[in-house]
């Protein structure tokens, strides 16, 4: 059977005699941003020297990068092949070398941590404040894959892989994205409960708080890798609460079991509703708590497995348990198990963090690896900034992929008219008008470079 082929006809036609065109316009919101909440000047500790490109202007290019989605230094070239709307935009050599002469610096790491501090503060001076009520800082470790024992530091993890095992702290804010305190790089073969490494982000991590924000209630909560005595008393030490995750071993798993069904309360859900097929109990009295700081707690909870899962051996009767230990006062258990559960969240946030350049760290010495952690933070922070600050309704709380599709990379058209520089977004785009908006609002706010 013989078939005849046919030629679709294109609806469009090719040519290369467009101006004005730009793409990643919505990037500049960012860029922006980071120079008004004053991080870009104080990215610029260093003395000025006669170069075409400040090292401040080079790192708050390279966290803008970041937070569009680029992953290696060669990918400010989004930003520096548009110079009508970026300027002038540091080459890939040019951004090795500002990045090496941070990570030679002695202390470059602390100003990098300082410089963003003093953006935060900025920042929620104008209204990025979280909940005032309590501040909630989340630690948890996560795995950055390496495929070369070339890079410095990389090693065998515990989970069979290779690479390295970075310890990460969020401010939780809710069903908002969290925004980055701290990170601390680690070689992959790190405990995940190292008290002296917890001990280290907790410390940068209150670190980043504004001193306007010292005065309210903070708590830290972790899994079990964080179930350390050491660390619940630096934390009293500095009148920080605790809610930390305990490993049930066979003692504690006896002193669940041997709990009557009457003390056993509903569980609630965020809604604030029963939860049902989970319940909670004070396990206190049940256990030795003589060596944790005076007060501290033990509240388990048990939950109907799920179909299908493999039950552990400290499960019983179809029934999972979570344990763990806080400084918190009140009667409301299930109250306290959801706000400890809600811990949860910050793994999305540092899966957010591997979509904003933590998925590949790209250097070969670990200086340098060190330096680009801060950078993902930093580009973590100008997203958090601007949707605490700049977005509403969905956009407000968006995912990383969804803001760079609708926003950062939006393309639009620059026109001068009357000695004005116009950026003239399409019409017809869903999100132009937000866009819009989100730099009336940047430029409304009581902020200076």
């Amino acid at each position: 059977m013989r078939v005849q082929a046919t030629n679709c006809a294109s609806s469009f036609e090719v040519t290369t005699d467009g101006t004005g065109v730009v793409s990643h316009a919505g990037a500049a919101l960012l860029r922006e941003l980071a120079d008004r909440v004053g991080l870009t000047k104080a990215l610029g500790w260093r003395a000025a020297a006669a170069r075409r490109h400040r090292d401040a202007a080079v790192l708050r290019d390279l966290a803008v990068m970041l937070a569009g989605g680029g992953d290696c230094l060669s990918d400010p070239a989004a930003l520096r092949d548009q110079p009508e709307l970026f300027g002038p935009v540091a080459s890939t050599p040019t951004a090795w070398r500002v990045v090496e002469r941070v990570a030679t610096d002695p202390d470059g790491l602390a100003r990098l941590r300082a410089a963003r501090a003093h953006g935060r503060a900025r920042a929620w001076a104008a209204g990025a404040h979280p909940d005032p009520e309590l501040l909630i800082v989340d630690a948890d470790a996560t795995l950055v894959l390496a495929h070369s024992d070339a890079k410095q530091g990389a090693e065998g993890t515990y989970k069979g892989s290779f690479g390295f095992h970075p310890l990460l702290a969020y401010l939780d804010r809710g069903q908002a994205p969290g925004e980055p305190l701290a990170g601390l790089l680690r070689p992959g073969n790190a405990p995940a409960g190292g008290a002296d490494d917890l001990i280290e982000l907790v410390d940068l991590a209150l670190a980043q708080l504004p001193a306007a924000a010292r005065d309210q209630p903070v708590l830290v909560r972790s899994d079990s890798a964080g179930a350390s005595t050491r660390l619940a008393w630096h934390l009293r030490d500095d009148q920080v609460g605790f809610s930390l995750g305990m490993p049930i071993d066979a003692h504690l798993r006896e002193a669940v079991l041997t709990q009557p069904e009457h003390v056993w309360t509903p569980a609630i859900d965020a809604a604030g509703q029963v939860r049902h097929g989970a319940e909670v109990c004070e396990l206190t009295g049940w256990l030795d708590l003589h060596t944790w700081p005076e007060g501290t707690r033990a509240i388990c909870r048990r939950e109907d497995a799920h179909p299908g899962a493999q039950l552990r051996f400290s499960d019983h009767d179809g029934h999972r348990f979570q344990v763990f230990l806080t400084d918190q006062p009140g009667g409301d258990l299930a109250a306290l198990e959801l706000r400890h559960r809600q811990r949860a969240r910050v793994e999305d946030r540092i899966r957010a963090a591997k979509a904003t350049g933590l998925r590949n760290l790209p250097f070969d010495r670990w200086r340098r690896n060190a330096v680009w952690l801060e950078l993902v933070l930093a580009a973590q922070d100008l997203t958090c900034w601007t949707q605490a600050l700049l977005l509403e309704g969905a956009l407000a709380v968006a995912e990383p992929k969804a803001l760079r599709y609708r926003l950062w990379h939006v393309a639009a058209r620059i026109v001068r008219h009357a000695r004005r520089v116009i950026l003239r977004l399409q019409h017809s785009w869903p999100w132009a008008i937000e866009l819009a908006r989100a730099f009336a609002r940047l430029r409304a706010l009581p902020l200076r470079c």
